[in-house]
C-alpha cells in the first residue's frame, strides 16, 4: 500500500504583526502630518487676507490691527472725524431786489411820519412788503368788525395804499384758541372775515380800486410763532397788509 505524501502546513512567522502596526503608525503620524499642514496657515497670509477683509468692511480707523511680528492686538491711530456738513443759512435779505428795498423804504418812512410805528410792523421779502397790524388795533375779540380806532389805522393805510400801483392781499390770522361764538364756528371763518372787512372797508370807505384788493384766511394754521404763550398767542392774531411786488410790471 502506497503511503500518502504528508503535507506540511506553514505557520505565518510569529514576527509578522510588528511589520503591520509599524504600518498603521506610518500611516497615522502621515495623516496628522497632513491635517496640521492643512490647519497651519502663514503670517503673511492671515495678515493679507485681515487687511483684505478690513477694507471690504470699511474698516478703516477704530478698529484692530494684527500685528505680523508678534501675537498682540493694538488699536490703530485715531481717525479725526469728519465734521458735519454746516447747515447753510440764507439771510432773510437775500434775493431781494433794489425795487423792494426802495418799496419798504418808503412804507417804512411813512408809517414813522404818521407815527404808526407801535400800531403796525414792517417786513420783506421776494414777495413784497409786508404791514402786520395786531388784532387790538383793529377788532375785539371774536370779533369781525372794524373799530372805531381801527378805522383810524386803516384811513392811514389807505392813503399809502392810493400813492402806489401794487396789488394789496389782506391776510387774516388767529391764535389756536377755539372760538365759540354765535358769528364764528371756527378760527378760519374768524380770519377770513377780519381780512374781507378790512377790504371793504378799504374799498368802500377809502375808494381803493378793488381790482387790486384780494382777501385771504389762514385760521390758526400759519402761527408766526408757537402758541405757547399767552403773549404768543396775541402775537398770532394779527392781519397783514401785503404789498405785492410784481417783478413783470416793474420791468414794463
Amino acid at each position: 500500500m502506497a503511503r500518502k505524501k504528508r503535507v506540511e502546513q506553514k505557520t505565518e512567522s510569529s514576527g509578522g504583526w510588528i511589520v503591520t502596526f509599524s504600518d498603521l503608525m506610518s500611516l497615522l503620524l502621515t495623516f496628522f502630518i497632513l491635517l496640521y499642514s492643512m490647519s497651519s496657515v502663514s503670517e503673511a497670509k492671515f495678515y493679507e487676507a485681515s487687511q483684505s477683509l478690513q477694507m471690504a468692511l470699511n474698516g478703516r480707523g477704530g478698529g484692530e490691527t494684527i500685528l505680523t511680528d508678534s501675537n498682540s492686538i493694538i488699536d490703530d491711530p485715531p481717525v479725526p472725524p469728519i465734521p458735519p456738513e454746516e447747515e447753510v443759512v440764507i439771510p432773510k435779505e437775500e434775493g431781494i431786489n433794489a425795487e423792494i428795498k426802495e418799496l419798504y423804504e418808503k412804507v417804512t418812512n411813512y408809517i414813522e411820519e404818521n407815527d404808526m410805528t407801535s400800531k403796525v410792523s414792517i417786513e420783506m421779502d421776494i414777495e413784497g412788503v409786508f404791514v402786520d397790524i395786531q388784532e387790538s388795533v383793529l377788532f375785539a375779540s371774536g370779533s369781525a368788525d372794524v373799530s372805531e380806532s381801527g378805522k383810524d389805522t386803516l384811513t392811514l393805510l389807505a392813503n399809502l395804499v392810493n400813492s402806489l400801483e401794487n396789488d394789496i392781499v389782506i391776510e387774516g390770522y388767529t391764535d389756536d384758541v377755539p372760538i365759540i361764538n354765535a358769528d364764528f364756528s371756527n378760527n378760519w371763518e374768524l380770519s377770513s372775515g377780519r381780512a374781507i372787512s378790512v377790504l371793504r372797508y378799504l374799498s368802500e370807505e377809502e375808494s381803493v380800486d378793488p381790482r387790486r384788493l384780494s382777501a385771504k384766511g389762514y385760521g390758526e394754521y400759519s402761527p408766526s410763532v408757537p402758541n405757547d404763550t399767552n403773549e404768543n398767542r396775541a402775537v398770532n392774531r394779527r392781519v397783514n397788509m401785503v404789498i405785492v411786488y410784481d417783478s413783470q410790471e416793474a420791468n414794463q
